[in-house]
């Protein structure tokens, strides 16, 4: 069967949207807000940038690292092309440039709203994804790194995972690495595609008088530790030297604070974001292989360092314990409003009758209600009649 010969069904959505249904609705905007709360406890004020806006202006600066990820449509009204965001960063990154140019730095911004992306991913395969996310925008240091490092997982614990891995990498130090041994063309994308992979054996082949450190490297991704002993050994070139010390001080700054906090590197990873410019991170929870989060150093505008963090509340929520959906309470009719107010300001959810009804119970179960309202107190409605 084709596309062609599908019935005319209106549930039907193109590939990589959903619909989501309660309780799953209310479930990811009450973590949403948990998450955000934690951001603003922390001084990130919340911005909301429109979903659509200018081509020129969206893919400028460290947009364009997701041009090929963008709808673009003209707009009717000027004739323009515009695009629909595929991440939210670039347009923070755009905010704090212009119509907070001059606020006061450090400038600490959060963010929370839906992206569309061309595609999706085999791990991945959803093309509107949810975002809830921090930028720090200004200091260019380590305690800078370790904060978003530290009010991520503060966010995650709030919604009950307590236990993530960020894994760390330096996107710049493969590229550093290549460029001072002098590999370029045909011989640097081969090797380039061999790191991605975790291939030691054809790093070994191509690697050439680089292949001993990068094999190193290489093998030594996993725990903080012994990473970072791999590359206090490593024979680096001074800019890949800077990287690795920078990033030795960020695990420094955030053990000082979370002593007990997961913390993985992985020195050669490159991949993510391609406006990544220094310490980035992508967060794990144990057993699962999607991401909950990602994010790192990154320039903002022409020259202003700025690092963040995004998560994908989706996958988090899929890594988190199930939320408890709220409580509903059937209300006969003619019930007063101050006993409803009662019940709402308990955390239930009202659902009041329009007309008396013959079996209020009946109704309530029809209704999906947990509880009735039974003189003056939420009674539980049970599941069989």
């Amino acid at each position: 069967m084709t596309d062609d010969d599908l019935p005319n069904n209106p549930a039907l959505l193109p590939a990589g949207l959903r619909d989501l249904l309660p309780p799953d609705a209310e479930t990811e905007a009450s973590a949403v807000e948990a998450i955000m709360d934690v951001f603003a406890a922390h001084g990130y004020q919340r911005v909301k940038p429109p979903l659509i806006e200018f081509e020129d202006s969206l893919l400028a600066g460290s947009g364009l690292a997701v041009a090929d990820q963008t709808f673009r449509l003209m707009d009717p009204d000027s004739h323009r092309m515009m695009g629909l965001r595929a991440d939210t960063t670039p347009q923070v990154a755009r905010i704090a440039t212009s119509r907070l140019g001059h606020a006061p730095r450090p400038l600490r911004l959060s963010y929370a709203g839906q992206c569309l992306r061309v595609r999706g991913s085999q791990l991945a395969p959803e093309r509107q994804v949810a975002q809830a996310g921090i930028e720090l925008i200004g200091p260019d240091s380590p305690e800078a790194d370790a904060e978003i490092v530290l009010v991520g997982a503060e966010a995650l614990a709030a919604v009950g995972l307590t236990r993530p891995s960020f894994d760390l990498t330096l996107p710049n130090l493969s590229p550093a690495l290549l460029d001072d041994a002098g590999i370029t063309g045909t011989e640097r994308a081969v090797l380039s595609r061999a790191l991605d992979r975790k291939d030691a054996a054809a790093v070994t082949r191509h690697g050439g008088a680089l292949a001993p450190t990068l094999t190193e490297l290489l093998l030594a991704a996993g725990p903080a530790d012994r990473a970072l002993a791999a590359l206090q050994s490593a024979s680096l070139p001074a800019m890949a030297r800077l990287l690795a010390e920078r990033l030795a001080d960020t695990v420094h700054a955030i053990r000082k604070q979370a002593p007990d906090l997961r913390l993985t590197i992985d020195p050669v990873e490159f991949r993510g974001f391609r406006y990544h410019t220094g310490v980035s991170v992508t967060i794990y929870a144990p057993g699962r292989h999607e991401e909950l989060g990602r994010g790192g150093r990154y320039i903002c505008g022409e020259a202003e360092p700025a690092t963040g963090l995004t998560l994908y509340p989706d996958s988090v929520l899929r890594a988190a314990p199930a939320r408890q959906a709220r409580e509903r309470v059937f209300v006969p009719a003619g019930t007063d409003l101050a006993a409803q107010l009662a019940l709402r300001a308990a955390g239930f959810a009202t659902v009041a009758a329009l007309a008396p009804c013959p079996d209020p119970m009946a109704e309530a179960r029809r209704l999906g209600c947990t509880h009735i309202l039974r003189d003056g107190a939420a009674v539980p409605v049970p599941t069989h009649s």
